[in-house]
């Protein structure tokens, strides 16, 4: 990504415009922490995949690692962000597992969903990244 990676920390970060730029994501609620922006320890509740779920961030290292578990009735998830700075911007990965019947049934009935909704996320973090900083709300 030819994007500086504060940029991309800043809109992974800001939870709550996730609805705004990637699809598969809607109604970032903050249960603890302050909003608008994910920190170690925050809950926050949303949906994705049409599950609601509530996450709390367990890692966090400011411009490099973020990562949170996610759980709803038969789904245990966890799910992290490493951002690796490069000579033109950053490189960013995102890897997630889950337990539980319906992520067995998920993989079973729609087996590329994730892969495929994993990289829209990318894409549209690179997208609003390489526009800057996002907007304060």
């Amino acid at each position: 990504m030819a994007v500086a990676p504060k940029h991309v920390w800043a809109w992974l970060i800001r939870a709550p415009l996730w609805p705004t730029w990637y699809v598969n994501s809607a109604n970032v609620q903050f249960l603890q922490g302050a909003a608008p922006d994910l920190a170690l320890a925050t809950r926050f509740k949303w949906k994705t995949f049409d599950v609601t779920i509530e996450s709390t961030v367990l890692e966090f290292v400011p411009a490099e690692r973020i990562a949170w578990d996610a759980r709803a009735f038969g789904i245990e998830v966890y799910h992290a962000w490493v951002i690796q700075k490069t000579p033109t911007g950053c490189h960013v990965v995102t890897e997630e597992t889950q337990r539980g019947w319906l992520a067995r049934l998920g993989k079973l009935l729609m087996p590329n969903r994730m892969w495929k909704y994993h990289q829209i996320w990318l894409e549209g973090l690179r997208a609003n990244a390489a526009q800057g900083v996002p907007p304060i709300i």
